[in-house]
């Protein structure tokens, strides 16, 4: 496939012609096919293209915006196997995994298509006679989008969605692991009617092209979802200019299992929640905080499903658990593995690269883990989970708000007691009871606490219109 970058509606390879490459994690030995290394020059180029085009764009009526996401997510619905198998081949998800995420994205681009037809403000009542007062949303400008491999699709749908319905112009910088997808979805935008600069998509490297994207005056407002340490970094450079930062960057979840809770139901949840999308989700449930009454018979049940997990191709029949994205991520996992060892938890299950050809690992438990260790408060982002002995509640709640994020939690009980005070008091932006840490529904915000946001606003759902808008108040004197 010809992969080339968009600048102001035209598709141009980098300035120096430059290309980069990556493997099938799942078979290292097939090359995907190349995409271009943007420079400095052609960010620049992106964010003029798309700073040029706002006015125009935001004068267009929404429900016009609206009807053109409306055709962007029947194209995707219309080449939905094609796109699964490109993200299961360029980032290792299983293929029923890459299929959910598919879906999500067509389904995100119909709501924020709805959004053209609700989008509004308020009338409040005058001071004087004669007087109308109202308010007026309008686009913030100018938005640069950076986002992440595991989820190359669906996380730049709930960005450029909103961006675009709200009348903003998007600069769009996916992952280096997710390059082809973050292309093949701008192709779909493009072909579905956007107007020329409306959109604009430059691949790479982050750091080659950080500066154009976030420093540049005319960016008005960057979406990011990534690392904590490249977060911050991106809000540093974004400070001086005054520039709207939205920032999500990794969790390191807690699912508590109590005594009462149903254990089938426990280990299903950790399961999923470990070790689905092989553990490389920002909610992955990382840590299983049990009471002492249950820990025996869950740490059990935990290791034979964890054990019986089928890891393989994503694109196999079968398979449970792909592989790693990277040789990267594969060498962090593997190194955090050593890690808990050395610090003195129990490797109970995994620990080791299940096959070869691939960058494959064992789902992996850890038992006897002590909450102050290194794999019980940095986040990984690999299928390792770390067991978490406590006696009650109250300890419970200490361990899992004893960290620096404050994603994701899950609670799994029959007391509705029990679940009401953990949803109360765990640190976590988002909270769930008998169900999976992972997973998220599309019509309601989203967004963690501490260091896993900037703590500025929630993406997602309604919520979106409070970063993609600023609001304006008309006083209006008619007498």
């Amino acid at each position: 496939m010809n992969n080339k970058l968009l600048i102001g509606g035209q598709w141009l390879n980098a300035g120096d012609g430059a290309l980069g490459q990556n493997n099938d994690p799942a078979d290292i030995k097939k090359l995907n096919d190349p995409y271009p290394l943007a420079t400095p020059e052609d960010a620049a180029r992106a964010v003029a293209a798309a700073k040029q085009a706002q006015p125009a764009w935001s004068q267009t009526p929404p429900p016009a915006r609206g009807a053109i996401l409306d055709k962007a997510s029947q194209l995707i619905d219309s080449r939905s196997e094609e796109l699964a198998v490109l993200i299961t081949c360029e980032e290792g998800k299983t293929l029923a995994e890459s299929r959910a995420e598919v879906t999500r994205a067509r389904d995100i681009f119909r709501f924020f298509a709805g959004e053209g037809w609700r989008n509004g403000g308020a009338v409040y009542p005058a001071n004087l006679k004669d007087e109308m007062l109202f308010s007026r949303r309008e686009p913030l400008g100018v938005i640069t989008v950076i986002t992440p491999w595991n989820f190359p699709i669906a996380i730049p749908a709930w960005k450029i969605a909103p961006a675009l319905i709200y009348g903003n112009t998007v600069i769009f910088k996916p992952a280096k692991f997710g390059s082809l997808v973050g292309l093949a979805l701008t192709r779909l935008l493009v072909d579905a009617g956007l107007p020329a600069g409306v959109l604009n998509c430059v691949t790479g490297e982050g750091g080659k092209i950080s500066t154009a994207l976030v420093g540049d005056p005319a960016v008005n407002g960057i979406s990011f979802t990534g690392s904590y340490s490249v977060g911050t970094r991106i809000y540093a450079k974004a400070i001086p200019n005054l520039c709207r930062v939205q920032l999500e960057m990794g969790g390191k979840n807690p699912l508590v299992v109590l005594d009462d809770a149903d254990l089938e139901l426990a280990v299903d949840l950790a399961v999923r929640g470990g070790f689905g999308l092989t553990g490389q989700a920002c909610t992955a449930t990382s840590r299983v905080i049990v009471q002492d009454g249950i820990a025996r018979k869950f740490s059990e049940a935990l290791l034979t499903a964890a054990g019986a997990l089928r890891v393989g191709s994503g694109l196999e029949t079968g398979t449970q658990m792909g592989p790693a994205v990277s040789r990267e991520q594969l060498d962090t996992d593997l190194e955090y593995i050593q890690v808990g060892q050395a610090e003195g938890a129990k490797l109970r299950v995994g620990g080791t690269l299940d096959k070869k050809g691939g960058y494959f690992i064992q789902p992996t438990v850890f038992d006897d883990v002590v909450p102050s260790m290194r794999i019980a408060q940095e986040e990984i982002f690999g299928p390792v989970i770390s067991l978490i002995h406590v006696h009650d509640l109250d300890e419970a709640i200490l361990s899992a708000n004893a960290i620096s994020f404050g994603l994701t939690a899950g609670i799994v009980t029959r007391s509705l007691h029990a679940a009401m005070t953990f949803a109360g008091r765990v640190e976590a932006g988002v909270v769930k009871v008998n169900e999976a840490t992972t997973g998220l529904a599309l019509q309601v915000p989203f967004g963690g606490f501490k260091n896993s946001s900037a703590n500025t606003f929630k993406e997602q759902g309604s919520a979106a219109i409070e970063f993609y808008t600023r609001t304006k108040t008309v006083y209006l004197g008619y007498g």
